[in-house]
């Protein structure tokens, strides 16, 4: 594209009528932007014109100068800056006018200086504002203070574009149809620019505070709902009074705000939020459209046009065929020379008319194709950004696909552990039958066992029974017999007395014969007699027949019981034989199982004993290594600083007292061994790094110091070693006392609170020397860290399994990570130290430079002591976290506290620093590391909380309406309650960062500097 169209553009475009800017020139300009990359011929041409006289010449200018700003080439921002105090003298110029363009140009140019400023200092944000969430997100790295810094930076920016508003609607008289002239459309024009920044600017103030909600508290951002309130009701009103005009309804579709501002205090209500999005229909994007299409008319229609036109015209000219009739002799007379120059003259005007017409013809179709290739390279340009979007969305999908298939691998893992899970369940729900099914049958041999017991109760006493019915058998077969025998014995008597009767009468026959007739009669009474008593003899008979016939009877149903009582007999003996038979071997297997359990008890006691045994000899060994370290050549060289002795004998002696705790706990129930083990563990670990740090302490003191220190060192691990020994010996075990090791370590304590530095009494001599020992010291916590948290997820790999293996391995390698990348910042902070004393002391000495600054130095030293703190407290609070006693909340409290300790320890190394200098880069980018590690340490952490944490589910279903209104009542109660206690704490929370603000004051000499420069 030829520069000096875009120049001729430009002064078309901006000119003294008071008429709204062309978009055609104002495309050109755009496109004339991207041709160069730069902004260098607009200025130029620009810089020709005479602004400051004219105040519609400037106001265009500024239109013209806005598009620039938002669909220019981004090389126009960077361009533009340099005139910036141009625009600036300028504002403040047209400023002193009250009425007119003045007052507007003034307040135009205050909006572009700052809109510039704003896309200066955040080169993310495009000129047109289009971003996406993602984008807005990296704008402020994730870090908090910067999103509180865009959210001012946009309040300002959004200010001056409702100024511009209230400016130019204050300036047109609304009571007439302002819209529709030419002066009017000149002021309005420049609005639409304006509304398409306000959407933008609107919307990412809604996004940007609700992210600041959820992480500040909401007194803090009470300042800024106040001040987006009173932008969201102008804003509201400016777009309500621009959309009623006649002039922006062709143009642009201005969107409507809802009709409160969003609720901040609610998080939920984000999703309420609808971005506001304004449409420029495509066939009235401009009010120089219809020109075009009219235009584009006249090339495509009028060219072929041309020849009736001529012969239109011809025929106008020269007349009809009756004018020159070859036979009219009257119109060729002395006047025919005259006509034919006059029409050669018409001719030739006509042709020449015709071709300056077909000129502009070929310029418009010329400008045109300019303005289609200008397109064309707009689009390409779209094209390559399309392009790159695509490759960048190309490579986050590679990303989210090895995300998912880590995502993947991790489900497939907790899918097999699950299904192991189900197979331990259902192996334990096995068992459990087993033990059930087996617990069932030794109830039924019980209950056949007492059912048995009664049956032989049962037939002993029918036996009994029977036995008394035997009994009274007996007793009527004898009272029978004595009944037949009394009735023999009276039949023998009668007999008997018939006898005498007979021989009586035989002695009264011989004697007297001669009472023959007498005796005859007496003789047929005794016949008669003698029948009576044979039928009552036969009649005896007869019933003795039947008392014989019943008693055979008798005896053979009792011998038919007899049977029947011995066939009981015989099956009430074999039961009660098999009954034994299951009781004894149901007894033989309780015998058997309560062996079993005796043998297993015994054995997990042993193996109890065993761990603790094996723990405490592992602590043995640990602490004999530091022990022998000590007189290890190499370790002469290791350094470290009293501040982090006195950490770790701290450390140590609160772990001496949860060893006390433990050791009580597993002498009163020998199954909490676990607790035991860790605590000697821990114990173990702290004393040895404890006569390590001890050793290394030592060698940065004097001698004498020195010496003291070892000795007490030495005493510690040999009161440390006899402890252990006693704990090993299970008969020892209750009378161990660790008062002596408490004693040893309290000394240590002593002679290193003793040797700690106090900051504000050193001579500026030893601060060089300081620096040094708070650097090594801080990468010796670190380092003591990292290894503290591998031993972490080596014992918790050891001890847990499941979830909390997960969540514990999870939550140890975010840490490791995080000591990682403080490691890095703290080399990368050395580098720098080391450019910056190199590069400012001349030829002076590293001490005299340090002393020379001894205040810079003191706040390097401060910010290098919190990050060795940070890292220590970090790792101790990952370490209660593990064992199940320490709060999730904790860790990312810690994880705060080191982010802000390393952006302490950055801000400290770049005040003399240089900013082209390569290792600030790279502490910046080790710094960048430590956030993106604290930010996985916060994640992993709030992610194995919400996994560890127990769901309740609410089941109301069984609760009467009294009942839930009494729950409803308790759960009011209790909101009110965590609120009360929830604003106390801020308020405590903040009373003790204003008193840490006045100690770190007192501390690094806010005061004094502030009296020094009063």
């Amino acid at each position: 594209m030829d520069l000096s169209k875009i120049a001729v553009s430009i002064n078309k475009a901006i000119n003294t009528q008071e008429v709204a800017v062309k978009e055609k020139h104002a495309r050109t300009c755009i496109l004339g932007t991207h041709h160069e990359k730069g902004a260098h011929t607009f200025w130029a041409a620009v810089n020709r014109l005479p602004l400051s006289s004219n105040a519609v010449l400037c106001w265009k200018f500024c239109h013209v100068f806005h598009k620039l700003l938002r669909d220019g080439h981004p090389n126009v921002i960077k361009d533009s800056m340099r005139n910036k105090s141009d625009l600036t003298d300028m504002s403040r110029m047209w400023g002193h006018l009250s009425e007119g363009y003045g007052k507007l140009c003034s307040i135009y140019l205050k909006l572009l200086i700052t809109k510039m400023e704003f896309h200066v200092k955040n080169p993310r944000f495009p000129g047109n504002l289009q971003m996406s969430n993602r984008q807005l997100d990296e704008a402020g790295e994730n870090d908090v203070n910067n999103f509180f810094q865009l959210t001012v930076e946009m309040f300002d920016y959004l200010e001056c574009e409702l100024n511009l508003f209230l400016g130019v609607f204050s300036s047109l008289d609304m009571s007439r149809s302002v819209s529709v002239t030419a002066a009017g459309q000149c002021r309005l024009a420049p609005l639409i620019q304006v509304i398409l920044d306000s959407s933008h600017l609107y919307d990412y103030t809604v996004k940007l505070l609700f992210k600041l909600h959820s992480c500040l508290p909401a007194d803090t951002l009470q300042g800024h709902r106040d001040r987006f309130q009173e932008q969201f009701k102008k804003l509201k009103s400016l777009f309500y009074r621009s959309s009623n005009l006649q002039y922006f309804k062709r143009l642009i579709q201005i969107p409507q705000l809802p009709e409160n501002p969003p609720n901040f205090l609610r998080a939920s209500a984000l999703s309420e939020h609808i971005s506001p999005v304004v449409v420029i229909p495509a066939e009235s994007s401009s009010p120089e459209s219809e020109h075009v299409v009219e235009t584009d008319d006249l090339v495509d229609t009028d060219i072929p046009a041309l020849p009736p036109a001529v012969e239109t015209k011809f025929d106008d000219l020269f007349g009809t065929s009756a004018a020159i009739d070859p036979f009219n002799f009257n119109s060729q007379n002395g006047m025919r020379k005259d006509d034919k120059d006059r029409l050669i003259e018409q001719l030739t005007r006509e042709i020449q008319a015709l071709k300056e017409e077909l000129e502009s013809f070929r310029l418009e179709s010329g400008r045109l194709c300019q303005a289609l290739r200008g397109r064309v390279s707009e689009l390409e340009a779209e094209l390559a950004e399309q392009s790159h979007l695509r490759l960048q969305a190309a490579g986050e999908s590679e990303f989210l696909k090895a995300e998912l298939d880590d995502l993947r691998r991790v489900r497939e893992d907790t899918e097999k552990e699950q299904r192991s899970l189900t197979e331990i369940e259902k192996k334990a729900q096995a068992n459990e039958q087993r033990y059930t099914k087996l617990k069932e049958k030794y109830s039924e041999l019980v209950q056949s066992h007492a059912d048995l017991l009664r049956k032989n109760a049962e037939v002993t006493r029918q036996m009994t029974v029977a036995q008394a019915a035997q009994d009274e058998v007996d007793a009527v077969r004898k009272e029978m017999q004595e009944k037949v025998k009394a009735a023999q014995e009276t039949a023998d008597w009668q007999e008997r007395e018939q006898l005498e009767q007979l021989q009586e009468l035989q002695r009264e026959l011989v004697s007297s014969r001669a009472e023959l007739d007498s005796l005859k009669t007496n003789m047929a009474s005794s016949q008669q007699s003698s029948e009576v008593l044979g039928a009552q003899l036969a009649a005896l008979e007869s019933e003795r027949a039947e008392l014989v016939q019943s008693l055979s009877k008798v005896e053979a149903e009792l011998a038919v019981q007899g049977e029947e009582l011995e066939r009981v007999q015989t099956s009430l003996a074999t039961e009660r034989e098999s009954g034994v038979k299951t009781a004894e071997a149901l007894q033989n297997q309780l015998n058997e199982k309560e062996s079993r359990e005796q043998a297993l008890e015994s054995q997990l006691v042993a193996a109890r004993w065993s761990s603790v045994q094996a723990a405490v000899e592992e602590a043995k060994k640990i602490i004999q290594d530091s022990l022998a370290q000590m007189d290890d050549p190499a370790h002469i060289s290791c350094t470290s600083s009293a501040d982090y002795l006195a950490s770790r004998c701290q450390a140590s002696l609160d772990c001496m007292d949860r060893l006390n705790s433990a050791r009580e706990a597993f002498l009163a129930d020998n199954t909490g061994v676990s607790g035991l083990v860790r605590v000697v563990t821990q114990c173990g670990h702290l004393v040895g790094d404890t006569i390590v740090q001890g050793s290394a302490t030592s060698h940065m003191v004097p001698v004498e110091q020195a010496d003291a220190l070892s000795e007490s060192v030495k005493s510690c691990g040999a009161e440390a070693l006899t402890l252990l020994g006693q704990m090993k010996q299970q008969d020892s075990l209750a009378a161990a006392d660790n008062c002596k090791l408490k004693a040893a370590l309290e000394a240590v304590l002593a002679t290193a609170e003793k040797l700690r530095p106090r900051g504000l009494e050193l001579q500026q001599g030893e601060l060089g020397d300081l620096v040094e020992k708070e650097m090594s010291a801080t990468s010796a916590a670190v380092e003591s860290a990292a290894a503290r948290i591998e031993e972490m997820l080596n014992k918790s790999r050891a001890v847990d399994t499941g979830i909390k293996m997960e969540v514990n391995e999870r939550i140890l390698a975010s840490c490791t990570e995080l000591m990682q990348a403080i490691k890095k910042l703290i080399l990368s902070s050395k580098d720098l130290q080391r450019d910056i004393v190199e590069s400012g002391r001349g030829a002076a000495s590293m001490k005299e430079f340090y002393a020379k600054n001894s205040r810079w130095t003191e706040g390097l030293i401060s910010a290098s002591k919190a990050v060795g703190w940070g890292a220590t407290v970090l790792v101790d609070a990952a370490d209660l976290v593990v064992q199940g006693k320490g709060k999730f909340e904790e860790l990312m409290v810690c994880s705060h506290e080191i982010a802000a300790s390393t952006a302490q320890l950055v801000a400290a190394s770049k005040v003399k620093a240089d900013k082209d200098s390569s290792n600030l880069h790279r502490l910046q980018q080790a710094s960048r590391g430590v956030t993106q590690a604290t930010a996985a340490v916060v994640a992993s952490t709030k992610s194995g909380k919400s996994q560890i944490e127990e769901k309740d589910t609410m089941d109301f279903s069984s609760m009467t309406l009294t009942q839930i209104k009494r729950q409803e009542m308790d759960a009011q109660v209790l909101v009110l309650e965590l609120e009360t206690r929830l604003q106390k704490e801020r308020e405590r929370l903040g009373e003790l960062r204003k008193k840490h603000y006045e100690l770190a004051g007192v501390a690094e000499g806010w005061g004094e500097g502030e009296e020094g420069t009063g």
